[in-house]
């Protein structure tokens, strides 16, 4: 029978070894019946167990979508998003429990940060993004709208609003900080709740960091569920609303992926699974080169790093073949400078596996490996071990292959030892470095090292379609680089085939997954004010009041002003050449103008827009504070010497800011701008951004939504 239990701190010397605690309904529990014993990995002490037996699963689902799913889902993006600042907030403070927990995985004090600092990072990049790429509504307005009908009064658009369900969150054991919180990162964002199923063999610390985040009681009751052992049967409840997102062994993923319930519901299922990446050295980069001593760096720093247990680690190695020796001297004495042993013994720079099971694992990939590669360096059974028990702990060799024949056996490239383990293979030429990434199936990553940026053109072109992302380093980019095997939240990871198909973080498309796409079709005033977005054909109002007079609370979606006429002259041109400097002939020379496709001269487009901004402008102060920006902007018709323009200002979006401390209260306003002549034509089209004045507003008035999420470490009601 599970018991409702009280989370105390975890000791690892393994004198007090304590049952990990699972978070379900708003409620830390322990699972009974059969557990999984969890070991320090550099003592081999048992520290703990861990089980979800005895739990509902059915009932965590329904309470994820019943309870998390609705209060998620009131808030909008900016909301959500300065809930997750306000979470990396709270938890960097934490760090230095998060990093003396973490050292029980194996990790070293760089591995650590990786993934403990780089799983916070993960939540201030998507704070940042949500609140400057995405609206401040509860839905997203994806692309322009569609005209599909002859006089306009049906037309189309798509939004985008959160699915209805619960995220299954299914991560490996390498990353148990950054792998749940880059999930984290965009469903949350997106407005899914999440029940978080770590791997059981370093729950341990996500356990740790999940606990913080409970405590410091910043998201919303049902937000965040955890299990710390088995999955049980929580994938026989999912439906339709629901998604699954995994990390881990292809065969893990393709069984998962295979489940009834994911096939009969067609649950969104998003697969990042181990893969067989690659680095390259281009053919120019001879030993001597800055590209070669980077090459030769980035390669032993990925095969040493968390141990080489990383889905992006280098485990094939590519060389021109006339550089071969070159290449495996330097990576040999490059390798002999790693010591191996337990992270906290001052110079020790690779730690252990996070445990004795992939230990036996990656022996018997190497086994696979050797049938087909020479073992140039390192010793499975005799190798120095700093500051601990190699038969207690679970420590591993640094291990350098040579594939004199890469093209004629297969297991270099099919066979993934999830270690401190690569394989070299030589290539003749490009081409053949292609057909050799080609080989790995379907990879994370592959990085190419080369000062030559044909070769880098020629590998991105070959190798793209099989690869999630590629990194291509030279002496100018290197200083900056974040590496070959650092994913970022700004750009997808995933790849295809081998890697699973699908895509985790990649911005605001991370999000998308968590959101399902509907075509709406109505008139342009409808979908206006469905989607709280101006939209051409849609009615404008116009009020005695001009639009710039509006405080920022007091203006609506459709608000509009249409104004004077002024006729452009040919004083106009000249003095705006001189003002500008741009004495471009069509503007200034009759005789060019009339050869060119305008056949006669024409304003500047410049000119057209500061002539509409007079036009329009309101110019006594108020509300509007400052002019924003400028988006989307289009020239579609000359205006001529002698034209009569005109200009229509319409409210087409409201984004309210975010208050500050000395800052007046303030949003942005969206203004759909066109230009058009005395033919009604239109000249120029465009959005402008203003910032304007909100009214003040009592407390007690505030959105009940903001007013609940704290600044870090303040303690709000979660139920």
């Amino acid at each position: 029978m599970t018991t409702t239990a009280a989370l105390t701190p975890l000791d690892l010397t393994g004198d007090k070894p304590r049952r990990l605690l699972n978070y379900v309904q708003g409620e830390w529990v322990a699972g009974d019946g059969n557990s999984a014993d969890l070991f320090h990995a550099v003592t081999g002490a048992k520290i703990g167990d861990a089980t979800t037996g005895g739990l509902d699963f059915r009932a965590m689902a329904e309470y994820a979508r019943n309870v998390g799913g609705p209060a998620l889902r009131k808030m909008t993006f900016h909301e959500r998003a300065r809930m997750l600042k306000a979470m990396a907030a709270h938890l960097t403070t934490l760090k230095d429990e998060f990093y003396r927990i973490s050292a029980a995985t194996g990790a070293t004090k760089g591995d650590s940060w990786i993934d403990i600092d780089g799983g916070i990072g993960t939540f201030y990049v998507y704070a940042s993004k949500g609140r400057r790429e995405l609206p401040d509504e509860r839905f997203y307005v994806d692309g322009p709208m569609e005209n599909i009908s002859k006089n306009g009064t049906f037309v189309g658009r798509h939004i985008c609003v959160p699915i209805e369900g619960v995220a299954i969150h299914i991560n490996a054991f390498n990353f148990p900080v950054w792998g749940m919180m880059e999930k984290l990162a965009v469903s949350l964002l997106a407005g899914v709740p999440a029940i978080v199923k770590p791997a059981t063999v370093t729950s341990f610390l996500t356990e740790s960091v999940f606990k913080a985040m409970v405590d410091a009681r910043i998201f919303p009751a049902g937000a965040i569920q955890l299990l710390c052992g088995s999955a049980g049967d929580l994938l026989d409840h999912l439906g339709i609303q629901d998604a699954v997102a995994f990390t881990g062994s292809a065969s893990t993923g393709r069984m998962l992926r295979e489940h009834g319930s994911v096939l009969q519901n067609n649950v969104r299922f998003n697969m990042e699974a181990d893969s067989l990446n690659f680095s390259m050295l281009g053919p120019d980069a001879a030993p001597g080169t800055e590209e070669f001593d980077l090459f030769i760096k980035e390669v032993v720093k990925e095969m040493t790093a968390k141990t080489g247990q990383k889905c992006t680690a280098i485990r094939r190695t590519f060389v021109p073949e006339g550089m071969v020796q070159d290449v495996m001297r330097a990576m040999a004495k490059r390798l002999d400078g790693v010591s191996v042993g337990d992270p906290s013994v001052e110079g020790v720079r690779m730690g252990p596996l996070a445990g004795r099971g992939q230990v036996k694992e990656v022996r018997k990939s190497v086994d696979a490996i050797r049938h087909a590669a020479e073992l140039t360096y390192g010793d499975t059974d005799n190798f120095d071990v700093v500051g601990a028990d190699r038969e207690r702990g679970a420590f591993f060799p640094k291990l350098l292959f040579y594939a004199n024949d890469p093209f004629g056996r297969s297991e270099p490239h099919d066979v993934e030892a999830f270690g401190p383990v690569n394989t070299v293979m030589p290539y003749k030429t490009v081409d053949e470095a292609v057909a050799l990434a080609k080989k790995g199936m379907g990879s994370l990553v592959g990085s190419v090292f080369t000062g030559d940026d044909r070769v880098a053109r020629e590998m991105v072109l070959g190798a793209a379609a099989y690869h999630g992302r590629i990194m291509l380093v030279n002496r100018h980019s290197a200083k900056e680089s974040t590496g070959h095997g650092s994913p970022l939240p700004h750009l997808v990871h995933g790849g295809p085939g081998r890697a699973g198909g699908g895509e985790e973080m990649g911005g605001i498309r991370g999000v998308m997954h968590y959101m399902q796409r509907t075509a709406v079709q109505g008139s342009p005033t409808t979908l206006m004010r469905v989607m709280h977005e101006y939209m051409p054909g849609a009615e404008r109002t116009l009020d005695r009041i001009h639009p710039f007079r509006k405080h920022f609370d007091e203006l609506e979606i459709g608000d509009s002003l249409t104004t004077h006429r002024r006729t452009v002259t040919e004083a106009d041109v000249v003095n705006f050449a001189g003002i500008s400097g741009d004495y471009f002939y069509a503007h200034m020379d009759d005789i060019a103008a009339k050869e060119s496709i305008f056949e006669k001269r024409v304003a500047h487009g410049y000119f057209v827009l500061s002539a509409a901004a007079g036009l329009f402008v309101d110019p006594a102060p108020g509300p509007v504070l400052a002019n924003y920006g400028l988006e989307s902007l289009r020239f579609t018709q000359p205006v001529y010497i002698g034209d009569t323009i005109y200009a229509k200002l319409t409210c087409k979006q409201k984004t309210e800011k975010e208050d500050r401390e000395g800052q007046v209260p303030q949003g942005v306003i969206a203004w759909d701008v066109e230009v058009r002549n005395q033919l009604d034509e239109l000249c120029a089209t465009y959005t402008i951004l203003t910032l304007v004045k909100r009214l003040p507003r009592p407390a007690e008035v505030a959105s009940p939504v903001s007013a609940a999420i704290p600044e870090a470490g303040k303690k709000i009601p979660t139920d």
